[in-house]
């Protein structure tokens, strides 16, 4: 018996070995391709102070100072990398800006990316996350440094990718990891339509949290769905309708319709007093956008809570008041979607009570899903 198992362990090591041996023969080098090589969607503005940070440089000087909203901008939530190629591989390699933890949200979508492929001609599907464990120095010191395969053995066709970027995590740079020899393309630009465009303004719900991981972000979910590109400008706790941000997104071109979705950020005061100014921001520098107003979820607690239970409503009702105001003096380009529904029939869509799992962020998508279709469908080819 003795003899025999360590036949067998020996016969496996011999196994493995040899296995290992083919494979270091057999298997070509990794090709790094930058992203900027590549195409990168769902980003607002060009001028930004990063490559896959998120608002202007510009902006910068107008943040009141105290403000986190320049720390969450540098997020890359949201942005993703398109490609086409025929790699039997692909992995991924990018330096985090901060290697952020929080308690709770998993590390896959808050610093982790989602790699996405395109099947038939509609439908893209999940291939693999990585788990994003930083790299030691020689010196066995961490570093920011993240590397990750996600999928090997493909088939060698062509075929259309996605990958989407950290959620509440910066990215200094990234790189496509492929075969040496393989080729590898910005991809089709009908797939996620360069000319479908939405922009999204909100909160840390619509920032992805606290996403498992980064292709369920309710904005992601959208674009897939609606093959638009749908820029994320949700900055956690920061979505406080300020009028240097309604002036900045004025400038973002070839918009198909905004999203505004700042509630939870704001009080009911804020709701009452600075949406008017915002929304009307947007409709006299852009009046040809549509304007789309959500209202801020209730969260499941709020039926119990006695304060809550008066307060979410309020804010609601502030908001909807000037959405009232604003429709009286020009009904054109504006729309009021209430919060009915927006976290599921089961008001189990949260992870902390605010914040959306996967399941809230499918919810969320499906609501809007409907809205916006309208506004992006006139590119139809």
């Amino acid at each position: 018996m003795k003899f025999n198992h360590l036949f067998s362990i020996l016969a496996v090591a011999t196994l493995t070995t040899g296995f290992t041996a083919w494979a270091e023969e057999t298997e070509q080098p990794w090709k790094l391709v930058n992203a900027t090589d590549l195409r990168i969607i769902n980003k607002a503005f060009d001028d930004t102070e990063r490559t896959f940070s998120r608002l202007p440089a510009d902006i910068k000087d107008s943040i009141p100072e105290g403000r986190d909203l320049w720390d969450r901008q540098q997020c890359s939530t949201g942005i993703g990398v398109r490609f086409a190629t025929n790699s039997s591989r692909i992995g991924v390699k990018y330096e985090l800006l901060w290697d952020t933890h929080l308690i709770h949200m998993a590390d896959t979508g808050l610093k982790g990316t989602d790699l996405y492929i395109f099947e038939g001609d509609s439908v893209w599907r999940h291939v693999n996350t990585n788990r994003p464990y930083v790299k030691k120095d020689a010196d066995g010191n961490k570093t920011k440094l993240v590397e990750s395969t996600y999928v090997s053995n493909l088939d060698g066709d062509m075929h259309e990718y996605m990958i989407y970027l950290p959620l509440y995590d910066g990215i200094e740079e990234l790189f496509v990891m492929v075969d040496s020899s393989a080729v590898i393309t910005p991809g089709n630009l009908d797939i996620i339509d360069k000319n479908r465009r939405i922009v999204a303004y909100g909160t840390s719900i619509l920032q992805g949290g606290c996403a498992s991981r980064t292709g369920m972000a309710a904005t992601n979910i959208i674009s897939r769905e609606l093959n638009a590109e749908v820029m994320n400008l949700g900055f956690s706790g920061e979505g406080k309708m300020d009028n240097f941000m309604a002036y900045a997104m004025a400038r973002i071109p070839d918009v198909d319709v905004y999203l505004i979705d700042p509630v939870p950020n704001c009080t009911e005061m804020m709701c009452d007093t600075l949406t008017y100014d915002f929304i009307n921001i947007l409709r006299t520098l852009r009046p040809e956008v549509p304007i789309v107003m959500l209202e801020g979820p209730l969260y499941p607690y709020y039926r119990y809570d006695s304060m809550f239970n008066k307060y979410l409503p309020a804010k609601n009702a502030a908001y909807h008041r000037n959405y009232e105001r604003l429709i009286a003096e020009n009904p054109a380009n504006l729309y009021y979607v209430t919060a009915e529904g927006l976290d599921g029939p089961e008001d189990d869509g949260t992870v902390d009570g605010i914040h959306l799992t996967d399941l809230g962020f499918r919810h969320y998508a499906d609501k809007l899903v409907p809205v916006l279709r309208p506004f992006v469908e006139k590119h139809s080819h």
